[in-house]
């Protein structure tokens, strides 16, 4: 099993995310019991390019303090929404011999959707533990609409495997 953490990066690790301190708190268990239980950990950012304030040498690019990697995390960085966009990391994890991937981070819309469909199509069985996604209100949906949305109707039996987090850190 690898535990992917996307884009909790600080540009966007703010209180606009919906349940912003649940988030925190429920993604930050998951990250401990992984690196209580030996399961790796690998962390992904999102680059917009030079001149965004969104890319390498930003502040808002950083991976947020409360999440921050350790000496044997790996990070990757991607252009693009699904972390398979990142050709080194893709091959990485397609020749893992265990196809469990736990999925954490920001956004449920964007990054994390993106990332959750194309591990599915390759084979991957995701597992995505309750409260460990959010994102932002949009033009469409308020952020606790857009989290549901995905989390309780878009994933389950389709794509993911969505449990509570004492669940997900069981199958670690």
């Amino acid at each position: 099993m690898v535990l992917l953490v996307i884009d909790i990066q600080k540009g966007i690790t703010d209180s606009r995310l919906y349940n912003y301190d649940g988030f925190l708190e429920a993604t930050k268990k998951v990250i401990d019991a992984a690196r209580t239980n030996n399961v790796e950990i690998i962390y992904v950012q999102h680059d917009d390019g030079p001149g965004t304030g969104f890319s390498v040498g930003d502040w808002d690019f950083e991976i947020a303090d409360q999440v921050a990697p350790n000496e044997l995390d790996k990070i990757y960085m991607k252009n693009i929404n699904s972390c398979f966009g990142n050709k080194e990391l893709a091959d990485y994890l397609e020749v893992m011999a265990d196809k469990r991937l736990m999925i954490v981070g920001l956004q449920t819309n964007f990054c994390i959707d993106a990332t959750v469909k194309a591990a599915f199509e390759r084979g991957f069985k995701v597992i995505i533990p309750s409260g460990t996604n959010s994102t932002f209100d949009n033009d469409y949906m308020d952020a606790a609409t857009t989290y549901r949305y995905y989390n309780e109707m878009m994933w389950p039996d389709r794509f993911a495997l969505c449990v509570s987090v004492d669940e997900a850190i069981s199958m670690m």
